[in-house]
């Protein structure tokens, strides 16, 4: 940033809260819907209810973090070690009929071009938490005012 910018002027910084509350209000959905998360989860996988509860618990937990920027880049690494976690989920998600049963006949079509659609949209996500995660900036720059 210039010494003329602001945290305001960064389009990437002032996203850091949304994308928390987004992280935040997703993880909740876990917890009040857990056996329709849960039937995302691949049958390999065992206990899945479990699973969407954690998985829930740490979307709650890395949502507050990564809004924060005290906790933000550490959390912005646990954002994604959990989207390469739950990807196989996804994929799962795409390839088997859960779908079929959760939507109007009318909408399976679209539910399922949604699911793939949702599988590289994965990488933008990580791309967003990356942002966050690899920057010394977030921690100094934050935290510091500029250099005149």
């Amino acid at each position: 940033m210039t010494d003329d910018e602001t945290e305001s002027d960064d389009p990437g910084r002032s996203l850091a809260p949304l994308m928390g509350a987004t992280y935040v209000v997703a993880g909740i959905a876990h917890f009040l819907a857990p056996k329709r998360f849960a039937e995302a989860i691949p049958p390999a996988f065992p206990r899945p209810v479990g699973l969407v509860y954690l998985s829930g618990a740490a979307e709650i937990a890395l949502g507050v973090g990564v809004a924060l920027r005290r906790t933000r880049r550490p959390s912005a690494w646990g954002i994604v070690a959990l989207l390469v976690a739950v990807f196989p989920a996804n994929v799962h998600l795409a390839r088997s009929g859960v779908l079929d049963d959760r939507v109007l006949d009318r909408l399976v079509g679209p539910a399922r071009l949604a699911a793939w659609i949702r599988l590289p949209f994965q990488g933008v996500l990580i791309g967003w938490a990356l942002r966050y995660a690899r920057s010394d900036e977030t921690l100094t720059s934050e935290t510091e005012p500029d250099a005149a």
